[in-house]
C-alpha cells in the first residue's frame, strides 16, 4: 500500500523517482484482495503488482528505505548494515521529519534523511511498537484494510509534504 500511495503522489506531483517495494515473505505472490479493494477506493489499481523479496542490491541502491513495521527495517539493516542512516520505519520518518521540519531549498534528500537520522539508536529497532509500526490488516476484514489504507496515505502525504513537496526529488 505504501508503495502505490508513494508512486501516485510523486506522479500527481511530477516527482521523477522510482518507487520499489521489495518485502520479507515469497516472491511472486499477488496482492490481498483486501488491499485490491482498499486502494480501488483510492483509484489505485494494484492487481498486476506481484511481490518481491528484499535483496541487498536493491536496499543499497535506494535514496531511502522504508518500512512499514520495525521488523521491516530490522532486516534491512541486517541484510545491509550501511543503509541504517536512510531506512525508518514510515511512522517514525514522519515523525523525526515533523520535529526536523521540511527539506530545506537545495537540501538533497540525502542532507534531509541524514538530519531525521540524527540521534537514532540501533535499539529504537528492538521489539514492536505502535509508534513506529503500522498493523499489518492481512486475513482482517475490509475494514481493517480500508483503515490501514488510511493511515498509509495520512503518512505518505506527510513525508511528501515534508521531503518533497516544494523541492526536486534529488
Amino acid at each position: 500500500m505504501a508503495a502505490a500511495f508513494l508512486q501516485a503522489r510523486f506522479e500527481r506531483l511530477g516527482v521523477d523517482a522510482v518507487v520499489e517495494s521489495a518485502g520479507l515473505l515469497d516472491p511472486d505472490r499477488g496482492v490481498a484482495h483486501g488491499t485490491v479493494r482498499a486502494l480501488a477506493d483510492h483509484a489505485i489499481d494494484v492487481r498486476p503488482h506481484r511481490s518481491r523479496s528484499l535483496d541487498a542490491a536493491t536496499v543499497e541502491a535506494a535514496s531511502l528505505i522504508v518500512g512499514l513495521e520495525r521488523a521491516h527495517v530490522r532486516e534491512v539493516v541486517v541484510l545491509s548494515p550501511a543503509t541504517w542512516p536512510r531506512a525508518f520505519t514510515l511512522k517514525e520518518l514522519v515523525r523525526r521529519g515533523e520535529a526536523i521540519g521540511h527539506r530545506r531549498p537545495g537540501e538533497s534528500l540525502g542532507a534531509w534523511l541524514a538530519r531525521a537520522h540524527a540521534g537514532r539508536s540501533h535499539h529504537d529497532l528492538v521489539g514492536s511498537s505502535i509508534s513506529d509500526d503500522v498493523v499489518d490488516p492481512y486475513g482482517l476484514s475490509d475494514e481493517a484494510y480500508e483503515e490501514t489504507a488510511a493511515e498509509i496515505d495520512n503518512l505518505v502525504a506527510r513525508l511528501v509534504a515534508l521531503a518533497w513537496k516544494e523541492s526536486p526529488f534529488s
